[in-house]
């Protein structure tokens, strides 16, 4: 794997090292060995997948606050997405910074997603399927979420939203998180 620096502080975009032949193509896409060689996470307790129909769908922006804080590694095996996270380390040098990126099933690229970021992504085709690992469980009390539309961040999404979830499209603004407890900001 090539694991490269992004614009956000200490989360990576991953580039698989195929190897073909006349079967086809191998690659890792994992290897506890070379994620503790970058100094990231090697510990996943959950695997999960999403299926979205529709292009222009938005899932997100969701994250788990600490101490149930989830360091993410995303894939999309289906289709395309534009995976887009933004920095909630209040100590981070890119504390409230977002970047996207697009990840395909052609392009085999991996976004590995540290703890105390929001997560999210957009489908940019029909029929998507997205799978990655978590290294925390699910916790119901911890669960937290942006607005996909939150002006303080102005994220910019390729497409008109198609579909978003209730859930998803009433999550807080910035701006009403700043003095909430709850809201610790951090990984």
């Amino acid at each position: 794997m090539i694991f490269h620096k992004t614009d956000l502080e200490d989360a990576r975009l991953i580039e698989l090292e195929e190897r073909g032949d006349a079967r086809g193509m191998f690659a890792r896409t994992f290897c506890v060995d070379e994620f503790a060689a970058e100094g990231l996470c090697t510990q996943f307790v959950q695997q999960n997948m999403s299926i979205s129909a529709e292009k222009g769908t938005v899932r997100g922006m969701h994250l788990q606050d600490a101490p149930h804080g989830e360091v993410k590694l995303i894939r999309c095996i289906r289709g395309g997405i534009l995976d887009v996270i933004v920095d909630l380390r209040k100590d981070s040098p890119t504390f409230l910074k977002y970047a996207g990126f697009e990840l395909t099933a052609s392009n085999r690229r991996q976004l590995y997603v540290p703890a105390g970021f929001a997560h999210g992504f957009q489908t940019l085709t029909d029929d998507v399927e997205v799978s990655y690992l978590v290294s925390s469980a699910y916790a119901p009390n911890a669960e937290m979420g942006l607005r996909h539309d939150d002006p303080k961040l102005a994220i910019e999404w390729p497409l008109p939203v198609s579909e978003i979830s209730e859930k998803d499209a009433n999550w807080p603004l910035l701006e009403d998180l700043e003095n909430d407890p709850r809201f610790q900001m951090r990984g």
